[in-house]
């Protein structure tokens, strides 16, 4: 960023965020969707592939502006089509045209084959036989199954991954979370030299608060999704930006940190009104 402006930038494709911005958002960035249930982290992820799946194929629409090549949403326990009727229902069809060029990634048999959930509840592939063929094709570590996930794709993409929560969960669990740890550090090296953007789903309250900060540390950028009680008692959905690198300091030259926003089927996620840091 020079003089307040990046070299070049990604678009979040959130047309009343990407101007607060510059435009969009340090290509390679890794950030952190950190939020309570229900609080929009989930919607701003949907709005952002949504608007952005108009926009592959088509080159870059500026001379700074890098449009991802490919966006992949990668889940860990639920299904394609779940996550698909979820975005039918909660979003205008006039929106969705392009959703078939947004490719999804299933890491579900890889994280429920360690658990007691049957496998009929999981798995495409009942037939042992099926399975066993299955099984040399993907590996029994859920960050390495994720890693060559990741080494497929092209550089400049944008990748949604729903969501960190589970794969922390698991983590803390066998007792391996330094490896997750480090593994998020190594996204955030690697993300630079692929100019992929990562959007990381985070359920707050779930993890301690000591590993919630290692997280934050180990991100380029963490926003935060929360509800605020307004001043005629009704409740407010609120983006509130912890920490972006190389950003952080131009928005709050502008105190542009907080905003409130609201979520609309015929529009999806907006930035309604710019909130003063208090």
């Amino acid at each position: 960023m020079t003089g307040g402006k990046f070299e070049y930038y990604m678009p979040t494709g959130l047309s009343t965020l990407d101007p607060v911005f510059g435009g969009g958002i340090p290509p390679g960035s890794v950030i952190l969707l950190k939020g309570d249930i229900g609080s929009g982290k989930n919607e701003f992820a949907y709005s952002s592939m949504i608007n952005l799946s108009h926009l592959l194929n088509q080159g870059n629409p500026g001379e700074k502006v890098l449009v991802p090549k490919e966006i992949r949403y990668i889940t860990v326990t639920k299904r394609k089509e779940s996550i698909l009727r979820e975005i039918s229902q909660s979003f205008h069809e006039d929106l969705l045209s392009n959703i078939d060029k947004i490719r999804f990634d299933d890491l579900s048999d890889i994280y429920f084959d360690t658990s007691l959930v049957p496998i009929s509840w999981y798995s495409e592939y009942d037939d042992i036989i099926e399975r066993m063929t299955m099984r040399r094709k993907i590996h029994d570590n859920l960050l390495t199954t994720l890693s060559f996930t990741l080494d497929e794709m092209p550089e400049q993409s944008m990748v949604i991954l729903d969501s960190l929560t589970e794969i922390a969960t698991q983590y803390i669990a066998a007792g391996k979370w330094p490896d997750l740890s480090a593994y998020l550090r190594g996204m955030q090296r690697v993300s630079k030299k692929w100019n992929t953007t990562f959007y990381l789903i985070l359920t707050k309250g779930i993890l301690s608060p000591y590993q919630e900060i290692e997280v934050a540390d180990a991100m380029d950028a963490v926003i935060h999704f929360r509800w605020e009680e307004s001043s005629s008692a009704k409740r407010q959905r609120v983006l509130y930006i912890e920490k972006f690198r190389g950003v952080m300091i131009h928005l709050e030259d502008r105190d542009l940190v907080k905003f409130a926003v609201k979520i609309t089927s015929e529009r999806g996620f907006e930035v309604i009104n710019i909130r003063v840091v208090i």
